[in-house]
């Protein structure tokens, strides 16, 4: 697939949506939210200018997306991250994992973060309470993204891109919470069914 240039923007978010759902027991990303869907629900709290690239099985969703498919399909997070940056044509990229609905905020103070650190410095990552860096939570520089993604990146953990030289980022409360059981859906305010 060839880069895929917007107009209106230099930042592209890579929404991670070809999970298995293991812990959750069905498609996390269909699960009803507040009217909506989890996926739906983190489409629209993105920044409207911001073109989206998913990665994942084509699905129909709330918001024009551009649709990638990570090598192999069920390659992981890491090989989704290398499937969406692959056609982003963007000096930008906000990372997302597609089961945290409320991230959007987060990840446009990330991009303002990374837009003035030193050029050295190729991510701004969040960090939770606890001080844990989120590497599928972050904005980065395309170029050394690109740079620092291994080959291949399938099976390979996300956390690899934690070696890049990154500033952090403190997210807290919902913006910083993504769904892997139920019981997270629940305390979300959703409804696993």
């Amino acid at each position: 697939m060839s880069a895929w240039e917007p107009a209106s923007s230099d930042v592209t978010v890579v929404v991670l949506a070809g999970g298995t759902s293991r812990r959750f027991g069905s498609d996390k990303l269909a699960a009803p939210l507040h009217g909506s869907t989890v996926l739906d629900t983190v489409l629209r709290s993105l920044p409207q200018d911001w073109p989206v690239v998913a990665v994942g099985p084509s699905r129909d969703c709330a918001r024009p997306v551009v649709w990638a498919r990570e090598h192999p399909p069920g390659g992981g997070p890491l090989a989704g991250v290398a499937a969406g940056v692959g056609v982003v044509g963007t000096g930008l990229v906000a990372v997302v994992a597609g089961d945290m609905p409320y991230a959007g905020p987060a990840l446009a103070v990330l991009v303002a973060a990374l837009r003035t650190a030193p050029p050295e410095v190729g991510a701004a990552v969040a960090v939770d309470a606890h001080g844990m860096p989120n590497p599928l939570l972050a904005a980065y520089r395309v170029e050394a993204l690109r740079g620092a993604l291994p080959e291949p990146s399938a099976d390979r953990p996300a956390k690899l891109l934690l070696e890049m030289a990154r500033v952090e980022v403190r997210v807290d409360g919902p913006a910083g919470r993504d769904v892997d059981t139920p019981e997270d859906l629940a305390e979300l305010g959703g409804d696993a069914g």
